[in-house]
Order: C-alpha cells, then sequence, then structure tokens
C-alpha cells in the first residue's frame, strides 16, 4: 500500500499544475440547484443566514430581557463504608429472618415490620430506623480501693472491704424469673464509627469488650459506662497458625508458661479501669497450656477479675468467676445468619433458664444485635449483662 502511494507521488512531482475551466463546474452547479427540493432547502438556509447576520450587527433582540446565570459544578462522588443499617439492609428483600420462627423461614418483599418497630418496603428503598438506646449510666471508673499501681498503670484489686472489680464493675441485675439471655459484642476501640454505633445503638445491658491495643481506650470504656454497658477488655492468646496468625506483641504465648504470664499480662490489664473482667481474643493453642492457662486464670482471680470465653476454654476452671459464650452468633456475617444464631442463644435459654451469646463488632452484628434484642420482651425473654451469667470460678 504505501509503495503504491510513493510511486503515485513520485511520478506526478516536478509538473506543472493542470489548468481546468471552471465553466463546466458552474453550470453542473446551476443544474443541481433547480431542483424544487434543493431550491426550497437553499431558500431556507438563505433565511436563516440573513436572520443570524441581523443579530450579529444589530445585537441580541432579547437582550434587554431579564437573565440569570447559575454555574453548575459537579462534585465529587466519594465512596464511604457502609452504614450498619446499610450492612444489615443489603438485600433485605427476603432475607430478613422472623424472629418467631426457624434460622431458615424468610420473609417475602411485602412491608417487613421489625421487632423495634422500624420498617422496609419492599427491597429496602423506604426504611424507617429505631431510635437510639437512652443512656443508664453506670458511676465512673475507678472506683476508690480496687486498684494498685502497677509498672504500667493502675491495676484491678479486691479492696480491704472484700469488694471485687468483677462485681464493683458489673451491671446490676435482677431477674425475673424468665429465661435470661446476654450477648457480648467485641473487638471494638479500633474503629470509631463502629464502636460509637454499640456504644450508642445497643441497648444497655448488653456487655461490650474492647481491644487492649486501641488508642484513647479508656475514653471508650468511660463512654460506653456513660451509656450504661458493662465492658471487658480482650487478652491476645496463641492461635493455632502462629506466628502468621499474630495477635500482637502482648499475646499469650503457650510456650511461655507461667513466665510469659508475668511478663505481660500487667501490662493488659492495666490499659484501663473499669471493666469486671476480661475475654480471650483467639487463644485456641494457649489454653492447650496447663502452666500458662492456670498462671493465666490464678492471676485474675488473684485481682477479682472474671474470666469469660468464646468457647475455646470451655469448662476450664479458674478466675475469680467464670463463664463460657455459647454461641459465636456471627461467624457468617449476613442478617439473617446472624438472627438465626442468636434465636439459637434464645432457643437454649428457654431449655435450661439462661444462654450467653458472643459476636464481633462488624456493622451488621451491631445493627442486627439491636434489631433482635428490641424484640426479646415480647418473645418472653430477659436481656441479661454477661456479669449475670458468670459463675465463681
Amino acid at each position: 500500500m504505501f509503495a503504491k502511494r510513493q510511486s503515485a507521488l513520485a511520478a506526478s512531482a516536478g509538473r506543472p499544475p493542470e489548468r481546468r475551466s471552471v465553466k463546466p463546474a458552474l453550470g453542473t452547479v446551476l443544474a443541481f440547484l433547480k431542483r424544487p427540493p434543493v431550491a426550497v432547502a437553499a431558500s431556507a438556509v438563505l433565511l436563516f443566514g440573513a436572520v443570524a447576520l441581523f443579530v450579529s450587527v444589530l445585537g441580541d433582540p432579547s437582550a434587554g430581557a431579564p437573565s440569570a446565570r447559575i454555574g453548575l459544578k459537579r462534585e465529587a462522588r466519594v465512596e464511604t463504608a457502609p452504614t450498619g443499617m446499610e450492612a444489615f439492609t443489603a438485600g433485605i428483600g427476603g432475607a430478613y429472618q422472623d424472629l418467631a420462627a426457624g434460622p431458615d423461614a424468610l420473609v417475602g418483599e411485602a412491608t417487613i415490620t421489625l421487632p423495634d418497630g422500624a420498617t422496609v418496603s419492599g427491597a429496602g428503598a423506604a426504611i424507617t430506623a429505631p431510635r437510639l438506646i437512652p443512656a443508664s449510666p453506670l458511676v465512673q471508673a475507678p472506683l476508690a480501693g480496687l486498684t494498685e499501681p502497677g509498672p504500667n498503670g493502675a491495676l484491678p484489686v479486691i479492696g480491704s472491704d472484700g469488694r471485687v472489680p468483677a462485681q464493683a464493675y458489673a451491671r446490676p441485675f435482677r431477674g425475673d424469673g424468665r429465661p435470661r439471655v446476654a450477648l457480648i459484642v467485641g473487638g471494638l476501640g479500633l474503629n470509631a464509627v463502629t464502636t460509637r454505633a454499640a456504644i450508642e445503638r445497643l441497648p444497655p445491658e448488653i456487655t461490650l469488650s474492647f481491644v487492649p491495643y486501641a488508642e484513647g481506650l479508656q475514653g471508650w470504656i468511660d463512654l460506653a459506662r456513660a451509656h450504661g454497658h458493662e465492658v471487658m477488655i480482650e487478652i491476645p492468646m496463641e492461635p493455632t497458625g502462629y506466628p502468621d496468625n499474630d495477635p500482637g506483641p502482648y499475646t499469650l504465648l503457650a510456650s511461655g508458661g507461667a513466665a510469659d504470664v508475668e511478663a505481660k499480662l500487667p501490662w493488659l490489664l492495666s490499659r484501663v479501669t473499669g471493666y469486671f473482667g476480661v475475654m480471650n481474643y483467639l487463644g485456641d493453642r494457649f489454653v492447650t497450656s496447663d502452666a500458662g492457662f492456670s498462671a493465666f486464670m490464678s492471676e485474675l482471680r488473684r485481682r477479682g477479675v472474671a474470666f469469660v470465653d468464646d468457647g475455646v476454654a470451655r469448662r476450664r476452671p479458674g478466675a475469680w468467676a467464670r463463664a463460657t459464650a455459647d454461641h459465636v452468633v456471627d461467624e457468617v456475617q449476613t442478617p439473617a445468619a446472624i438472627l438465626g444464631r442468636l434465636n439459637a442463644v434464645e432457643a437454649l435459654a428457654k431449655q435450661r433458664g439462661g444462654a450467653l451469646g458472643a459476636g464481633f463488632g462488624y456493622p451488621v452484628t451491631v445493627e442486627a444485635a439491636a434489631r433482635w434484642a428490641a424484640g426479646l420482651d415480647a418473645r418472653g425473654l430477659q436481656l441479661a449483662p454477661a456479669s449475670a451469667m458468670t459463675r465463681a470460678g
């Protein structure tokens, strides 16, 4: 292709331009313009051209009329993380579970009335959210006589009058004879949005558990207690797969024995004041260490602190008071799955008088727990703090 084009250019190079007569071409144009359709079109073009020339010379005839100019600016789209409401209602048409039915009972796409009075219409298009939980504050920590100085801050201690942190910092509770259910929501303190949502959206009877590495941790503890929540601190323990699965620099190690516990536990316990107990973070390997786990539980007993595990340390005695969660409610993070596990907690409570669930502070978990808890009264259950489920260790 390129070779043919170069040959044509070379053949014509240096020739003078050919002279052509314009008469034949002009005759052809005039004959074309005499055709009726073409003549009409040409007249219209001439008319519009005349009007345009008139406006350009004499000005815009509407120039004196009032006018306004608005500057439009397209805002950049900002992607934000979903709120608890958004996470909970994503695809909710056909996904919200009837709390009175079994785990597999799903609703259709009609208007859904939720346990707390909120509604979702159609496929989640119209949502009416429930109100925030009013605060019912607990006494501010620390309480006099329940701390002693430690190398990194105040440590919990049994008071000279016999008071213990496991009781003094627990939310007061009185059973009314109905089956009781309790829930711990953990992993809090690292994400400010989710932490505040858990504190403000969840009823005060739900226990909140905080990560010891979080910044501003005492402020979160104080805020949670001001909203009526009893609180716990999570103790990182060695899991299967460590160190690839590493809970942080103060992880209690299965191979460390009592010496490792003595070196790390004081830092963890002195991060804040005001907690009634501690909870494991991971730890399925650490709890198999008799030396390390026994030293850990003995220290909690000596300091009057409760220990609640998520199931990894079931039937292991110790600490001042003990409890084990019966179900982890959000291993599958969908509304229907979480509500199904919460239903299982309810069913167990009705069988034996009480049951305890545990979950992580995912937005969908917080929203599901808020809605689930709002309907407990109507279903004949009493919501209790986790401390009410503990027994002397």
